[in-house]
């Protein structure tokens, strides 16, 4: 509502479009680029079961791209997250030799992609439009297959500096 001279004209309103919604996406990688992306379906969440498939399809996806990776060992930086650290998540991660580099939980200061891959892409996305899901995903995965090597280990290397301040700090949050 808006207070107004009876005689002047009225306030044009502009429509604006609906975007297209947000989806999730985990992404997985490491400091020479993406190992696996993959798009949740409308309507789900992440679960101990879902998260499961989705590192069943991370194994061959190291395998694929990152030959002789799986035997010389995997470490996941992974938070308190009720999916990291359901059972059956540990069992799988234990069944594949795979270590857990665990960070506290609410630190996005020791997230990678909290502090280096979502901001960036955010900023790439800024003022785009989309019609449908499917352009989203066509602009996500066209960011982030054309970041170059040394913007994935310009990210891995920041989490180095990160964790040594963290340890330096005694656990008190990097970005104070």
């Amino acid at each position: 509502m808006q207070w107004r001279h009876p005689s002047s004209p009225r306030v044009k309103k502009f429509k604006t479009t609906p975007s297209a919604g947000k989806i999730m996406a985990t992404v997985f990688w490491d400091r020479h680029g993406v190992l696996l992306i993959e798009y949740l379906p409308r309507g789900q969440t992440i679960n101990a079961d879902r998260y499961a498939e989705t590192l069943q399809n991370l194994k061959p996806a190291i395998r694929n791209k990152r030959k002789g990776r799986l035997t010389k060992g995997v470490c996941l930086l992974h938070d308190n997250a009720r999916p990291h650290v359901a059972r059956q998540i540990l069992e799988l991660l234990a069944k594949f030799g795979w270590d857990i580099l665990e960070h506290p939980p609410y630190s996005p200061d020791l997230a990678p992609s909290d502090y280096h891959v979502f901001p960036a892409l955010k900023e790439h996305l800024s003022g785009q439009r989309f019609e449908n899901d499917e352009e989203v995903t066509q602009a996500v995965n066209s960011f982030l297959r054309e970041a170059g090597r040394n913007w994935y280990d310009a990210g891995i290397n920041k989490l180095l500096v990160r964790l040594q301040i963290y340890v330096d700090r005694n656990g008190d949050d990097v970005e104070k």
